[in-house]
């Protein structure tokens, strides 16, 4: 614990274009539609921006605020790794957008990363798997209450955007959320990006995580040569609307091919619509009363 407590003192990196507003390549994809555990404390962590530069006084020049998605990294990875992933692979056009918060997960990596040969140490984990499928985990209410309390400390957010281990992570915790089983300290995630998840195959938890389709929108990249595409296809089935983009690449962030930008775009605009409409349905309420 007192590793995960180190950790979650470490900086969260954000993008610079949205930051404060509020609160090697792969091919192009194409286009479907489809007990309380203890909670290790932390400082308030200094914001650096998607570019890496420290993002303090950086504000959106939008009108209104951008949307804020908390990103939960890979396993075995980092926030940094993976603000590197969506920079250097999403255009600017879509990430500027949308207020990207990259935190490091709590746990050191236990074990070997499997992105060595590619990026620079430190590695971290959210949860401890069980087994080979690396599906199970074996401390899931710690690891859940380890992210609340960061989004306490760091929200609010809009919605979680997850790649592999923190996708599975993202969507069981929104599942359990509508169920009033989870994050119950923050206010509701209202949209949900997953990129080559799955769903949490513990018995006790999947039968509460997708006990009703989940009815956040969201948003699911699944790759052709991913080993997690029928994970990814039945996460998605276990919503009321996802949308879906596929891609012919692998386990990975993938780049987007113009089709997929323009899904993008359109997913971002139904967010910014919804939370504007929020804001002035919320406006109206006080001057009302």
């Amino acid at each position: 614990m007192a590793a995960a407590a180190a950790h979650l003192r470490s900086p969260i990196t954000s993008n610079s274009a949205a930051s404060h507003a509020r609160h090697p390549p792969t091919s192009a994809p194409s286009l479907s539609r489809r007990r309380q555990p203890r909670v290790a404390s932390f400082q308030r962590r200094r914001i650096l921006a998607l570019s890496g530069e420290e993002g303090d006084g950086v504000r959106a020049t939008r009108r209104r605020p951008a949307p804020r998605f908390l990103c939960l990294h890979g396993f075995r990875t980092s926030g940094e790794i993976m603000r590197r992933q969506v920079s250097e692979r999403w255009p600017a056009d879509v990430t500027s957008r949308l207020d990207l918060a990259f935190p490091d997960a709590p746990f050191p990596a236990a074990g070997e990363s499997p992105v060595r040969d590619v990026f620079d140490p430190p590695y971290y984990e959210w949860c401890q798997f069980v087994g080979e499928d690396f599906v199970r985990c074996s401390n899931f209410g710690e690891c859940a209450a380890n992210i609340e309390e960061l989004m306490v400390r760091e929200g609010p957010f809009d919605g979680l955007l997850g790649f592999s281990q923190g996708a599975l992570l993202s969507a069981a915790l929104v599942g359990l959320q509508e169920q009033g089983l989870a994050l119950n300290r923050v206010p509701t995630v209202n949209y949900l990006i997953v990129i080559s998840g799955g769903k949490i195959q513990s018995p006790a938890l999947a039968a509460k995580a997708y006990a009703n389709k989940i009815k956040c929108p969201s948003l699911h990249f699944i790759g052709d040569n991913d080993f997690a595409k029928t994970d990814g296809e039945e996460l998605a089935d276990s919503f009321v609307d996802p949308l879906v983009i596929r891609h012919p690449a692998g386990h990975t962030v993938p780049r987007l091919d113009e089709k997929s930008v323009q899904v993008m775009h359109s997913y971002i605009d139904r967010i910014e619509w919804e939370l504007a409409l929020h804001s002035s349905t919320g406006a109206d309420s006080s001057a009302a009363s």
